[in-house]
């Protein structure tokens, strides 16, 4: 293949470059926002009234219709949310309390957050015990597609994962499987953000090292090598990571170490990538502006210019 060829080819996978920065990892731009900013000042008064009303029982109990439970801030806030969200711990565990099996546990803000979202937001482990207890569900997701594993897989929260990955564990299979609305799965969160211990511990539980993103196909090794990450390279193919696996434009993990600086990636993925898999795939754009020269060509060969 001479360069021209490579240069080529290398510039019709620029849509496979853009995991460089994680900020643009995703198909759809993320924001992970706990709406702190949501009440106005004169809100905080009245909500802390609201509050020294709960009562503070700490024994679990069966959930009745509260007053309390039906008020929302213009963002969709609960109680509940703004508990967790002002780290009110006390509150918050008597609302828990009072709501075991509730469908309340489970409301959603204006951005799909439930309260299990917001404690890993605001890193509260003890509180996700509690709400997985009491029944909130880790299966909803936020506006972003993301369950509440997720999100602590892109914030490397160990505490948060741990909690999430130990208690009520009958749908974490589920969850292992399921890509975001950006087409991310847990194990590519934590491999785009470089959190390698979570990258391990996901794999033990059951996470396919192989699974593709939905956006271009690319696997967790696939990202690796955009990331030039060389340890989380190394990782994955000792845990089974495919390295002939194809995205949906037909390129290996090797493939993507063209242009980039990190030679011991490349040559690691040379040594292990088939053969016939070496060589860059040949591009449907550079052949289809070959036709199109050629359509240009019979189309304007009777031009005149100048009487000539």
């Amino acid at each position: 293949m001479d360069m021209y060829q490579v240069h080529n080819n290398s510039a019709h996978m620029d849509y496979e470059r853009d995991f460089m920065d994680p900020k643009k990892m995703s198909c759809n731009d993320e924001r992970v926002d706990s709406g702190v900013d949501s009440m106005a000042e004169g809100d905080y008064e009245r909500i802390h009234r609201e509050f020294q009303s709960l009562s503070m029982n700490s024994r679990p109990v069966e959930y009745s219709s509260e007053p309390w439970k039906e008020q929302r801030t213009e963002d969709g806030d609960t109680f509940l949310h703004l508990a967790i969200i002002h780290e009110a711990k006390d509150y918050a565990i008597s609302m828990i309390n009072m709501s075991y099996n509730d469908p309340f546990l489970n409301t959603q803000n204006h951005q799909k957050q439930t309260p299990l979202h917001l404690a890993v937001i605001t890193e509260q482990p003890h509180l996700l015990t509690r709400l997985l207890e009491a029944g909130c569900d880790p299966q909803v997701v936020d506006d972003h597609g993301n369950t509440a594993l997720h999100i602590a897989c892109k914030k490397g929260s160990l505490s948060c994962f741990s909690v999430l990955t130990q208690v009520h564990t009958q749908h974490l299979a589920s969850i292992l499987a399921t890509p975001n609305y950006s087409g991310h799965n847990c194990l590519h969160l934590a491999s785009i953000y470089g959190f390698l211990s979570l990258v391990e511990s996901l794999i033990k539980l059951g996470a396919d090292v192989n699974a593709q993103e939905h956006c271009n196909g690319r696997t967790a090794l696939h990202l690796a090598v955009d990331l030039q990450n060389l340890e989380l390279v190394r990782l994955l193919i000792s845990k089974g990571a495919n390295v002939n696996s194809l995205t949906y434009g037909g390129y290996t993990p090797y493939h993507l170490t063209y242009g980039r600086p990190n030679g011991e990636i490349r040559q690691q993925l040379h040594a292990l990538t088939a053969q016939e898999l070496r060589e860059l795939p040949e591009s449907d754009e550079e052949e289809s502006d070959e036709e199109s020269l050629s359509d240009d060509s019979e189309m304007y060969d009777d031009i005149v210019m100048g009487h000539k």
